[in-house]
């Protein structure tokens, strides 16, 4: 392990999560919680979403704050409030989209943080296939493709495709299907990563069925992933190669110990402690669940191949998913238009597959 002199003074980076602090994020937290990242000569700060950054105070000085949503992970690294993003695939391609046709910069994945895809949709105990969701409620995280993406499932499962797409606050949404169908703001079903959300419907007894995409012929892409400003790569690339290079050394270590890191997550208090479920019990279940997918068979962490972005973008392409037009709680004449609307045909124009290349999606140079 390359280290640094301690009379060196150690370069800033932070890192936007996009959720609370979860085994997701285990291996950075590994390297933080292990003096790993000061090791390579960086103060780290991680920016969790209860942070005030993610509100409207932080928005963009170019954004109508009365109108707008609250920052993402990526909107914090465009505004040069963060470094680096955790994100999705599709939001991934969906900010390679806007950056070509906006002001807004370019960012590029840098590393997966999973080589298999831990996420399902979660539907109530009386939805017993991805056809049966046709008149029920979804709740949204308004993602670009998620919607369609759903749609998309179900119909694959021989339904319609018709259903209600119900957004509200994010942090809030696994809460709407968990509750009592009777209660104010119930939903039948969201997006779920098994090894989080699913441990606590194991440990809490609750009855859900899952739906994974890849059961239904829709191929994904890496989630979650990470990504940076294109420019900051550029001219930082060698602190990028820094952080993750101790990234990598606190994911491996996750896999191989995860019930040590299990007791990271428990002593720097990175869970709630008054959530009855987020208990030891719960962490190490979830770190057992991971740590067979934070590396590749070879043992490294974080490549990503080529193929695997081409094929869900052909998907995309195939069932007319790259179009135009971003989702919006607001919607804006010409740019962007509401969930509904997206999911009955209307995206706008159709993005030509052969206009979006995944080298300008991802890349593997900074792992090495």
């Amino acid at each position: 392990m390359t280290s640094v002199s301690k009379s060196i003074p150690l370069s800033k980076i932070s890192l936007a999560l996009d959720w609370t602090p979860n085994t997701n994020h285990a291996g950075f937290f590994v390297a933080q919680s292990q003096g790993l990242f000061s090791d390579y000569g960086l103060d780290v700060s991680i920016i969790s979403t209860d942070d005030p950054i993610y509100q409207g105070s932080y928005l963009s000085k170019n954004e109508d704050k009365k109108n707008s949503e609250y920052n993402t992970p990526c909107g914090l690294v465009a505004q040069g409030l963060a470094n680096f993003a955790i994100n999705s695939p599709e939001g991934a391609i969906n900010w390679n989209i806007q950056s070509k046709t906006s002001s807004l910069p370019s960012l590029k994945t840098v590393a997966a943080l999973t080589q298999r895809n831990t996420s399902a949709i979660a539907a109530r105990p009386n939805i017993l296939r991805p056809r049966e969701l046709d008149g029920k409620k979804y709740a949204s995280y308004a993602a670009r493709f998620e919607g369609r993406i759903v749609q998309q499932l179900i119909k694959n499962d021989g339904g319609k495709g018709e259903y209600e797409e119900v957004v509200q606050p994010m942090l809030g949404l696994w809460n709407t299907v968990l509750c009592d169908e009777s209660e104010e703001g119930a939903t039948d079903a969201t997006w779920i990563f098994t090894a989080w959300e699913g441990v606590e419907a194991e440990l809490r007894n609750a009855d859900i069925n899952l739906f994974y995409l890849e059961d239904y012929g829709i191929p994904y892409g890496y989630a979650p992933c990470l990504m940076a400003n294109s420019t900051f790569l550029t001219q930082e690339s060698e602190t990028c190669r820094a952080f993750l290079k101790a990234s990598a050394i606190g994911f491996q270590y996750a896999s191989n110990h995860p019930q040590e890191t299990a007791e990271i997550f428990i002593e720097d208090s990175l869970v709630p402690k008054d959530h009855p479920i987020y208990t030891k019990a719960f962490l190490v279940r979830s770190m057992e669940i991971l740590s067979r997918t934070f590396l590749t068979p070879e043992g490294s962490w974080g490549s990503m191949e080529k193929k695997r972005w081409d094929t869900y973008l052909d998907w995309l392409d195939e069932n007319r998913l790259l179009t135009t037009y971003t989702n919006s709680r607001h919607p804006k004449e010409g740019i962007s238009t509401s969930l509904d609307k997206l999911r009955s045909g209307q995206g706008g124009a159709r993005i030509p597959r052969q206009e979006i290349d995944s080298r300008d999606i991802f890349t593997n140079d900074f792992l090495r």
